[in-house]
């Protein structure tokens, strides 16, 4: 049961003298709302207080290896120094201000850095606050160029179990149905093809040049390369090339929501490298800012940008967030692009490439271990146990991990790896020995 408001009766004195006494993870239970939580059945939150590196320490000491950089962000450790100074030394010059209207320089430096790291098609950044916003901004994007061209295409086309955030627009272009069931009747109109495998090209584009024909399709979203929330699934390179040649042919708008695959996490800068074909828009966050704080980008091409530029005010992109463009966020994101940019971090990205193609080889063998991939800095495997998604097998899987010293977050029964660049070789390995004890305990 929720904890009871009784309390609020106390005497200032007196509920000062309970809080000290109680953990944090229990009075956290009085007030919060946890994002992916039924709190019926949840125990308490784990509280921590501490993070520096790759390590989280809880309100009782306990050290923790953050194998997952805290859902794709801190990829450059927590707490990095670099970009605390630099975001600190901001805060003292400004803070915030309203970002129609004006402008600032940690806005316009973080566009001179980050243009040159896009492909080379991109031109415009578009400013937002989270991942679910830049591909909410990408879909608008897609959608309202063709409706500024007279174009009657109200159409999205996705990938079978994408995931692109939990707004409306970002839910309708999603698959997960475990995210978005009560809402469905309520989403835009998307059609979805599967991903391409290397054994299914063939099948996907005839699939997709069926749907071109059969509907009216603005914009073609999806993750390059690895669906994330999807559990880490890959796709064939060549395979999503095909199908940008033939959306681009159909002058279908191709959103790369590189949300959570941005910023080195594929061994190089953006996924959207391995491919000869460039995204008419693209979609960052998570690591763009390091971790520290939250705001997200929607970049696009030039070509996208004039289909909004016009002497019509109606045809401009009315989207708007208080905090876009923060000063704070924009200092920590070009401290994060010189530390991605840096040999050190460059090399710290081969060095843990190189530990993941080493345990692959060591469990890939394994009876329990099925589909073992890598690509960058991201290792991933299916443990061969049937476990729901959230279901109580799995909670037990986090459990170990987590009583190992080990934050991990199994998606059902994938297990894996993307921890910060800058994680040491001892505490990678301490990851995946209790990878390898998993394999024996389960």
């Amino acid at each position: 049961m929720p904890i009871s408001k009784s309390d609020k009766n106390l005497s200032p004195a007196d509920q000062g003298e309970i809080n000290v006494q109680e953990s944090l993870s229990h009075r956290d239970q009085r007030h919060i709302w946890h994002p992916l939580t039924q709190h019926k059945i949840s125990k308490e939150m784990l509280a921590i207080v501490k993070a520096r590196g790759s390590i989280l320490y809880d309100e009782n000491g306990k050290e923790y290896i953050d194998g997952i950089a805290s859902w794709y962000t801190c990829m450059y450790g927590h707490c990095n120094p670099d970009i605390t100074g630099k975001v600190a030394a901001q805060m003292q010059q400004l803070d915030q201000v309203v970002f129609s209207g004006f402008t600032h320089e940690p806005a316009v430096k973080l566009s001179e850095a980050l243009i040159p790291l896009l492909p080379a098609n991109q031109e415009k950044l578009f400013f937002s606050d989270n991942g679910s916003t830049a591909t909410e901004i990408g879909v608008k994007m897609a959608l309202q160029y063709h409706h500024n061209l007279g174009n009657d295409r109200k159409v999205m086309l996705a990938f079978e179990d994408g995931f692109h955030g939990d707004t409306f627009g970002a839910m309708s272009v999603s698959g997960l149905s475990v995210y978005n069931g009560p809402f469905e009747e309520h989403f835009i109109e998307v059609v979805r093809i599967p991903v391409p495998t290397g054994k299914n090209n063939e099948q996907v584009l005839r699939k997709l040049e069926s749907l071109l024909k059969e509907h009216k399709i603005a914009g073609f979203i999806y993750e390059p390369l690895v669906q994330g929330a999807a559990a880490m699934k890959m796709h064939d390179a060549e395979g999503l090339n095909e199908i940008l040649k033939l959306c681009k042919r159909h002058e279908v708008i191709c959103v790369a929501d590189e949300v959570m695959t941005g910023f080195g996490k594929t061994g190089k800068n953006f996924a959207s490298e391995y491919l000869s074909v460039q995204p008419d828009v693209m979609c960052l966050s998570k690591a763009l800012t390091a971790g520290l704080l939250p705001m997200a980008i929607t970049s696009c091409s030039q070509k996208v940008y004039d289909g909004f530029y016009s002497d019509e005010i109606a045809k401009g992109l009315f989207h708007g967030h208080t905090y876009s463009a923060n000063p704070l966020a924009c200092t920590a994101a070009l401290a994060g692009i010189e530390l991605l940019t840096s040999k050190a971090i460059q090399q710290d990205i081969q060095r843990v490439i190189a530990s993941h193609r080493n345990f692959k080889n060591k469990i890939k063998d394994h009876p329990k271990v099925k589909n073992i991939r890598t690509l960058g800095v991201i290792i991933a495997f299916e443990l061969d146990v049937k476990m729901e998604r959230y279901g109580d097998m799995r909670n037990r899987l986090y459990k170990y991990f987590m009583d190992s010293g080990v934050f991990l977050r199994p998606l059902g029964n994938t297990i894996y790896i993307l921890a910060p660049f800058t994680i040491s070789a001892s505490e990678l390995e301490k990851i995946y020995a209790s990878i390898e004890a998993v394999l024996v305990e389960f």
